[in-house]
């Protein structure tokens, strides 16, 4: 069956930054020639690729051509380890390693591009740890926000469950019911499979007692979203309230996504999530607009220092 397209639909094309000597490869799809209100930096999760986050079994389902629509650039980035970073880091990095590689992805892509208000991640399962990690990062406070998926800090599965080197973990756990996903999911899924690197096979499990510390030092507004179905991580009361526990964001939302599983990008609740997504990253530029001056002129100067303000040349 031919992959289903919408010709009307933005360009999606591939990319590579340079960071710091690390080729970090993915997917941009920008709003040329109009300037983007913000670029919203799409982070996968656990041996999938960037292509996550364009699902093309359906039209409106990729977030890369809805963001461009709805005036972002949309920066859908291969983490540290996966695609043409690959070669030169065959085991992968730590999260904390990742971090330092993602933001000078990010001041690479900031030298040449307009990133109109900034950086704003969403990011999935094992991404959502990396967009923390960035948040946690002494760069942190230049990002406008995260809105994670598919991550907790509580296992709902025993940790010989987890994927890893091995394989992906029990394969229904990823999707749930068949029926949550366009039919075509499966067989374009396959093709952005991608190995776990060993580094982040090693990690995993220590998830629950890495996430205090990173999450102390976030200091910019987060949400969480749970599928109705997720069977990675518990969602139930007490896991979400040591969830919120240790943050020290300003605006910590939890949010439930009916009718989906895990991959919620992949399936048909993709588009109600992306909106829902975005609608966040106004909710935080909103917060920026409507701050007290000496508030903004703070943040004008940290993204400065940090190399991410915006530029207005074309690619």
């Amino acid at each position: 069956m031919a992959e289903l397209l919408d010709s009307s639909a933005p360009e999606v094309r591939g990319i590579t930054l340079d960071a710091g000597g690390i080729p970090v490869s993915g997917l941009v799809a920008e709003t040329w020639p109009r300037p983007p209100r913000a670029v919203v930096v799409a982070v996968h999760g656990g041996g999938m690729r960037a292509g996550y986050f364009d699902s093309r079994s359906r039209p409106g389902l990729s977030l890369l051509t809805l963001g461009a629509e709805l005036g972002y650039t949309v920066l859908a980035v291969d983490r540290p380890g996966y695609g043409r970073s690959a070669p030169c880091l065959p085991e992968g990095q730590t999260l904390q390693e990742q971090a330092v590689t993602l933001h000078a992805a990010l001041a690479d892509f900031a030298a040449t591009h307009d990133t109109g208000a900034g950086f704003f991640m969403v990011a999935h399962s094992n991404g959502g740890k990396l967009a923390l990690a960035a948040a946690a990062h002494e760069r942190g406070d230049t990002l406008l926000g995260l809105d994670v998926s598919g991550l907790g800090n509580r296992f709902a599965v025993y940790p010989h469950q987890l994927p890893g080197a091995a394989g992906h973990g029990e394969w229904r756990r990823h999707w749930g019911a068949l029926r949550l996903y366009p039919p075509d999911a499966f067989r374009l899924g396959r093709e952005l499979l991608s190995p776990v690197p060993a580094s982040e096979v090693a990690e995993g499990p220590l998830w629950p007692e890495l996430y205090p510390g990173i999450a102390a030092r976030v200091r910019v507004p987060v949400r969480f979203t749970f599928a109705e179905q997720e069977q990675w991580w518990r969602f139930d009361e007490e896991a979400v309230a040591a969830l919120r526990h240790p943050l020290a964001a300003p605006k910590v939302l939890v949010d439930h996504q009916p009718n989906a599983g895990h991959n919620i990008s992949l399936g048909w609740a993709a588009r109600t999530y992306h909106l829902r997504a975005l609608a966040f990253l106004e909710e935080c530029l909103l917060a920026h607009d409507a701050a007290l001056p000496e508030a903004r002129h703070g943040s004008a100067e940290r993204r400065a220092a940090a190399g991410l303000e915006c530029v207005s040349s074309p690619v």
